[in-house]
């Protein structure tokens, strides 16, 4: 890779370039090549380097990258120089005939009969083998990577896949507040803030308020950030994330995680079927991912704490699942599995008892496999108003904050289900990767609020 440190900055502002045709995306000379045909493309130059009278640059845009090679001869001279002077991420746009080259990146080359640099750049402060620290502190450049901008594509897509899904089974996209005066999974971790003199909290969950929603419209969902002030410094944690939760009525826990998995399911599906180049980029193994065919296995919280007990670990029965658990428990597995029937000292107030088993909720986490763990937490909630009350005195809740909740009980309450859905997760299980953070545009973790 050559920065261009050490050649002189002077950049031909080209304006007499003559554009033949309008700008096409890159991606389109590979998809239907036009060999001999003149195109014009515009970018960033990705990489380049030059041998006396001839410069290969390698020049980026949103859909992809393509070698042109600039001779000088081949186009007035201020256009050459501009291509030998034009340093890594300028800005740039290019004229010439398609050629074939099976030595160019994707088999195609650009042979230049124009280039004009639109935006100069300063010397690129990432190169190559640089620290995660530092691409971290330089996140509003690294986002131009190829690998970022392929996670950014698959996030996309995996949302589209799951609102289409969710168009097809009749929800409909509501917009809960983000402020909040009432903790939905527990105060131990709100971030609070002062709202006009008034104690308020940045929501951990939008659930409480999609609840209320589906006494008008019985099916929706949401897609919200969502703040957790854990202080967790684990590959799965974020303290600000993208939280796609629903909640539907006259639903019972099972057919609750029906909907999970076939929602899951179309996510993964839809990046598949649009996304293999990225997830080719990203060195994805998809054989895994072609297995995520419900129904998902069901194993209930006891047998789990049976099995991890008995392979080594330190566990009893009423302790959450920990990422080394549930690494653990889908290491081996390639298709997602529901733990069902927590302990009801783990998880909220607010899920419905299990008659067949008091000590428990009827509720579940669902875990990626491959190690990846929970991507989905979800339950059936209580319509008892009196349970609901007594578990809130019982954990020294105060029920003012609470009451516009209860009072869904008070007015025609009936069955109902939902879950939350770490868009993040999911995406960070598809594209096969080891941490959280690269799967977010600008991670927000324990450590980090910059840039």
């Amino acid at each position: 890779m050559v920065t261009l440190t050490n050649r002189k900055e002077k950049i031909v502002e080209c304006s007499s370039l003559h554009l033949m045709k309008s700008p096409v995306p890159i991606e389109e000379i590979f998809v239907s090549p036009q060999i001999g045909e003149e195109v014009t493309v515009r970018g960033w130059v990705y990489r380049t380097r030059s041998s006396g009278s001839i410069v290969f640059s390698v020049i980026r845009d949103a859909s992809g990258i393509v070698q042109v090679t600039v001779k000088k001869g081949n186009l007035p001279d201020a256009h050459f120089e501009s291509a030998v002077a034009a340093s890594i991420e300028s800005s740039v746009i290019v004229t010439g005939i398609v050629h074939e080259d099976k030595r160019a990146p994707g088999g195609y080359e650009i042979r230049a009969s124009g280039f004009k640099v639109v935006g100069t750049a300063a010397p690129f402060p990432i190169t190559e083998y640089q620290s995660e620290e530092l691409l971290l502190d330089n996140r509003h450049l690294w986002i131009r990577s190829r690998e970022q901008n392929a996670v950014m594509r698959i996030k996309a897509t995996a949302m589209e896949g799951a609102r289409d899904w969710l168009k097809e089974n009749d929800f409909i996209e509501v917009t809960p507040p983000i402020f909040t005066t009432n903790a939905c999974e527990g105060g131990v971790t709100l971030f609070k803030l002062d709202y006009f003199g008034r104690e308020a909290y940045l929501s951990q969950s939008a659930q409480m308020y999609l609840e209320a929603l589906i006494f008008a419209l019985e099916r929706v969902y949401s897609l919200t950030p969502s703040f957790r002030a854990e202080k967790s410094r684990t590959p799965r944690h974020l303290t600000e994330y993208w939280h796609l939760e629903l909640e539907e009525a006259w639903v019972e826990n099972e057919g609750n995680m029906e909907i999970q998995e076939q929602l899951a399911t179309a996510m993964v599906e839809r990046v598949l079927g649009d996304r293999k180049g990225e997830l080719q980029l990203l060195k994805r193994n998809i054989e895994p991912l072609r297995s995520v065919v419900p129904p998902f296995k069901r194993l209930k919280y006891s047998q789990a704490i049976d099995r991890l007990m008995s392979e080594g670990f330190e566990i009893e029965y009423g302790c959450d699942l920990g990422t080394a658990e549930e690494r653990a428990m889908t290491a081996s597995e390639t298709v997602p599995v529901f733990v069902t029937n927590y302990p009801k000292e783990c998880k909220a107030f607010y899920m419905k008892e299990d008659l067949e088993d008091p000590s428990t909720y009827k509720c579940s986490d669902l875990l990626a496999p491959e190690g990846y763990g929970e991507i989905i937490g979800g339950s059936e909630r209580e319509t008892d108003l009196g349970k609901l009350v007594e578990r809130l005195e019982a954990q020294g809740i105060s029920m003012e904050p609470y009451q516009w909740y209860l009072d869904l009980r008070r007015y025609g309450s009936v069955p109902h289900s939902g879950f939350g859905l770490g868009l993040e997760r999911i995406v960070r299980w598809i594209c096969g990767f080891e941490h959280i953070r690269d799967v977010i545009p600008f991670p927000r973790t324990v450590a980090r609020t910059y840039p």
